[in-house]
């Protein structure tokens, strides 16, 4: 794998949710650095692009109360577990649930496995309430997918905050996870 400045010079075979990704970020004057690499089924792969981008990838948790009301998107870092019960109390929403692949492509235009924040830019209606754990907004830079799984990026954490979370029009609450047995 190999480090990148912004989008591929060649486009050629790669969908049109991640082009519109990068013309999104470029339009935003947002400087990002990028990887191509196979599916990350498995955590050995997910270190190997963490070690490339020098960033710890977020875990992204597309997530929905029960009566699918409400959708909500919660960036973790990946090495904290997730605990429902933990969540679902600080968001006040019991019943927490992975939410369907059909929402998350309805909403987010992603399929699972390259779960992001950057599809918060798909939701045009605002469905999805965007959570963050307070560890990734103290990291300077933060990992994600550019709506692929086969292909990650590193961009500060300040300008996905400051300039690409207003561009779309959502904001984000900050949640405490312990993620400890």
């Amino acid at each position: 794998m190999v480090l990148y400045k912004g989008r591929p010079e060649n486009t050629e075979g790669r969908l049109p949710r991640e082009l519109r990704t990068y013309d999104f970020l470029d339009s935003l004057g947002i400087e990002y650095y990028r990887t191509d690499h196979g599916p990350a089924n498995n955590m050995e792969a997910c270190n190997e692009i963490d070690a490339v981008l020098g960033v710890l990838i977020c875990k992204n948790l597309f997530l929905c109360n029960r009566q699918k009301t409400n959708f909500y998107l919660l960036m973790m870092p990946g090495d904290k577990k997730f605990k429902t019960k933990e969540l679902s109390s600080q968001i006040h929403s019991a019943r927490l649930s992975f939410a369907d692949p059909e929402d998350m492509l309805k909403y987010l235009d992603i399929e699972p496995g390259a779960v992001s924040i950057m599809g918060l830019m798909n939701d045009k209606d605002h469905a999805v309430q965007l959570l963050i754990d307070e560890d990734v907004l103290a990291g300077e830079e933060l990992g994600c997918h550019p709506c692929v799984c086969t292909s990650s990026l590193k961009i500060k954490t300040a300008d996905v905050v400051e300039i690409f979370l207003p561009a779309t029009g959502h904001d984000y609450k900050t949640v405490h996870l312990i993620g400890e047995e």
